[in-house]
Formats: C-alpha cells, structure tokens, sequence
C-alpha cells in the first residue's frame, strides 16, 4: 500500500509526498577509523514480492521459523569465518535461550537444515552445509549502530556453500530473478549497480529479514578499497564510476522524495567536520535531538551529526529527478588539515585489509538503521507535526 502523507496545505496535489515500498540508496562509507577502507553500497530494497520476488511461501516460512535474524546469500569473500572463494547463503538466527555453546551449534543447524532446501529451490543455488558459527561483538556494529544481523553479539550463523560466481553472473541472475520487469526497466540507481557489479573486486548480497508480519528484501552490490592516505575530499559519485546518478523513473507516477536517497557516512579517529558541500542544505526541523528534513520540495543535504568523529549525510533529490558530481562534492576537514585537500585516488586494483573484522564486513552494514528507518521515521515525524498545525 502506498502512505500519503500531507505535509502542507499550500502544497498542491502533485507535490504531496507519498511513500513507496522500494527504495534506492547509493551509499559510500569513508572509514579512517577502523578498517582504513572505503566501502560504496548500492541497495535495491522493498517490502512487496511483487516488486522483489521472493516466493511467497518462502518468505512465509522464514517469518514463522522462530528466531530467525535473517538469511543472506552473497559471494562477498570471507563471507564466513574459514570460508573463501564461495558463494555462502547464511541462515542466522538469534541465541535467545540457549546458554552452551552446543546447544547453539545444533540449533543453529537445525534451523538451517529445515530452511536450505526451499532457498536452495528459490534461487536456483546448490549450496551445502559447512559450519555453524557464534558470533561474538563486533566493534564495526557498535562504530556505525547497525543490528549485527550478521555478525553482532547473540548471532548464530548457519552457514551454507556453493562453488563462488562471479558477481556481474550473479547480481544479473538475481535481478532477473528478483526484481519485476517494470522495476529493472525503469534505470536508476540499478544502473550505476550493474556498473559496479562488473568490477572484479566487486560483491553481490541478497538479504531477507523478517519483520513483524512483512519481510523486508535487499539486493546490494558492494565495492570496497583500502585507504593510504588521510581523506579531506569525498566524491561519491567518481567512488560510483558515473558522471550523474538518476532515480529510478518507477517513481514518476507521483512525488516519492525519501525513495532514492545518496548517503555518506565518515568515520575518524579525529574530531572532524563538514567545511564545504556541493548543493544546499535542505531546511530542517529537530526531534529528540535528531535532525529531519523539513521541506521535502527541495533537493540537497542535511548532515546529521555534521562533525565529531562520526559524521553522517544525506542527500535528497526533492522534486529534482538527478544529482551531479558537483552537487555530492564534500569537504571534510579541522582546524589542523592543510589549505590542498586529498580526493579519494580510483585504485587501479582493489585489495581487501587482511584482518579479522573484514569478515562479513560488507554484510553487517546493511542499511535499515541509517538509511531505510530515516525514511520512516521522518514520515512519522511529519505527521505527528501536521496534526499539532
């Protein structure tokens, strides 16, 4: 069902925002914190199977299967503690009651073993059991204040293999699969996807996590690449390899201002801060300490928070239909940065950090904390401030 939410009543009926249930979100991480690593996300996301179709009795069974986290399929290398050069599909559930460790191995597998079957079926995979594996905490799910659905504390992995494919195989085979013709036919963010997706270095995710009495489906390709040296100067989209990023012309049936959004989130050891921006800032309002977009006719960033040593922002495209390279160039900088700012260099190859943390990495970071529920929750706030109008 599509939300329409008033906002004004000056704003005629063509600007009246609506909410749909697929969402586009370009999303660069800028770490120089933890793993010295930029990582570039873009997530095709959706509550519908008619939009990304998962088969419904799938999706059924996963949400009455109890303690199920999520299941995710990926090809992301070490997508697993031990496991390389393979496509994994992880049934994670949570430990809740189970106190031994065996106790969590079995069930873990339990679950698993009731669930591979019909996923196996599903996505046409021919994956096999290989391990079962306890998550303990992790310190990149406390830096950015994601769920851990893969690899936070009281997470349990069933994990599942198959020999590794490629990613462009991959990620077409799941946008075939997964995604309705009028969605893979409507450009967008899945353009600058499949770009990505013929990288070498790049990987495919595909993520279903129950909630409540929906599922909520993502398909994300992820490049990522070590950082050498300190970054004052962020370019998303040379980060996407694209000269302008596009919404996806699904939404042209109405005005849908939270549905593609562009996110950058910085991590530093430093106190740090935004010095300059490409495109306005968008008005907003404050909540609980939380910033939130005001107006959403028009098109730009709101930073929230702007400085410290996490600093997140998020562009949005108001009633505009693309965004230039020019208009996502950020400045980061402090009172100690000299006058020439570095840009992020395009590396003419992609190594992965040899650490432990970059396990499931680009898995953990899935974007409902930061991305989707800011969508949510701003509608719900708008709301509640139009009825006190």
């Amino acid at each position: 069902m599509t939300l329409v939410l008033f906002l004004n009543t000056n704003i005629t009926f063509a600007q009246q925002p609506q909410l749909s249930t697929f969402h586009e979100i370009a999303q660069i991480i800028v770490d120089q914190k933890i793993l010295n690593q930029t990582t570039t996300t873009i997530t095709l996301s959706s509550t519908s199977t008619g939009e990304i179709r998962v088969p419904l009795e799938l999706d059924q069974k996963i949400r009455d299967a109890k303690n199920i986290i999520a299941i995710v399929i990926t090809n992301e290398d070490k997508c697993a503690l031990g496991v390389t050069d393979s496509i994994c599909v992880l049934i994670n559930i949570s430990n809740e009651g189970l106190d031994k460790i065996e106790q969590m191995q079995a069930k873990g597998q339990e679950v698993g073993d009731s669930l591979i079957n019909d996923i196996n079926k599903a996505f046409s995979l021919n994956a096999k059991f290989s391990s079962v594996y306890v998550h303990s905490e992790s310190v990149i799910n406390k830096e950015l204040q994601t769920s851990g659905v893969v690899s936070g504390r009281g997470t349990i992995s069933a994990v599942y293999t198959m020999p590794k494919s490629d990613t462009s195989y991959l990620y077409e085979t799941f946008t075939t699969t997964l995604l309705a013709r009028q969605i893979r036919d409507s450009g967008g963010f899945l353009d600058v996807a499949k770009k990505i997706a013929d990288d070498p270095n790049s990987s495919v995710t595909f993520s279903i996590i129950p909630s409540g009495e929906k599922s909520i489906f993502q398909l994300q390709v992820n490049r990522d690449y070590p950082l050498k040296n300190k970054i004052t100067t962020i370019n998303p989209l040379e980060l996407l390899d694209t000269q302008k990023l596009e919404r996806s012309s699904y939404f042209n049936v109405g005005f849908f201002p939270l549905n593609s959004l562009v996110q950058v989130v910085v991590l530093s050891n430093e106190v740090i801060q935004v010095t300059s921006h490409g495109s306005e800032l968008v008005p907003t309002f404050e909540k609980d300490g939380e910033k939130f977009p005001s107006d959403l006719t028009k098109n730009g960033w709101f930073f929230d928070p702007d400085s410290g040593t996490q600093i997140v922002g998020r562009y949005l495209f108001g009633k505009t239909s693309e965004v230039s390279k020019a208009d996502l160039q950020l400045t980061i900088g402090n009172s100690t940065l000299s006058e020439t700012p570095s840009t992020i260099p395009l590396p003419e190859v992609i190594e992965k950090p040899s650490t432990s943390e970059t396990t499931s990495y680009n898995l953990l970071y899935i974007p409902i904390g930061i991305g989707i529920a800011i969508v949510a929750a701003t509608f719900l706030l708008i709301k509640k401030r139009k009825k006190r109008i």
